[in-house]
């Protein structure tokens, strides 16, 4: 048991790290698209001409950097939970809540991966381009956009896993680090973290 809870730390530290490049990539884009878009503004603007196509290519990075960050964001436990009475719960009833909404959440996202699998297909299989001048073929940006649910579906699964371990075996602060409701200490920390950094490299 000890053999297999330490490889599940350590894989779950890899999809961390994973999961954090993914979210450096989607920022990437997202920061390429803006300039895009700001350049193509400006000369138009000035000179009369604009590059064509910019307002698709940025709602293609906006699709695909949102789907490449849901692994993070479920990993910092960053998603959204409603929590008025969750925090008068007892401890292993809350923590029982926790799993549950893990589950839930997987269950959503696996059947929004394979509908969105049969999307990809299709375009691929149909040759479906966007009714653009770029004509772009759309299982490229398509094909990115479910990369990132594909991997959202992995890293839920090894958080169920790992999160179904810590109950059954009654590590409570294991399974509240991995899908339980971030506490306001947990917040003002990671804040004050942040702050030290922005502090430190303005040095």
């Amino acid at each position: 048991m000890t053999t297999s809870v330490s490889l599940l730390a350590r894989l779950y530290g890899w999809a961390n790290q994973i999961s954090r490049y993914a979210v450096w990539f989607g920022g990437a884009i997202t920061i390429a698209s803006v300039l895009l878009v700001s350049f193509d503004v400006l000369v138009r603007k000035f000179f009369g001409w604009n590059l064509g196509g910019a307002d698709e290519l940025s709602s293609y990075a906006f699709a695909i950097s949102t789907t490449w960050a849901f692994a993070f964001a479920s990993l910092q436990r960053a998603n959204v939970r409603v929590d008025v009475l969750y925090h008068f719960l007892p401890v292993r009833i809350a923590a029982v809540v926790d799993w549950l909404a893990l589950v839930g959440l997987g269950v959503f996202i696996a059947f929004l991966t394979f509908y969105a699998k049969d999307l990809v297909l299709a375009s691929y299989l149909q040759g479906s381009t966007a009714n653009s001048t770029m004509a772009t073929p759309l299982w490229i940006p398509q094909g990115l956009w479910f990369i990132g649910l594909v991997w959202m579906c992995l890293v839920l699964a090894l958080m169920l896993i790992r999160a179904s371990v810590a109950l059954v075996t009654g590590d409570i602060s294991t399974l509240n680090a991995i899908c339980g409701v971030r506490s306001a200490q947990e917040e003002a920390e990671e804040e004050a973290a942040n702050g030290e950094r922005m502090v430190n490299g303005s040095r």
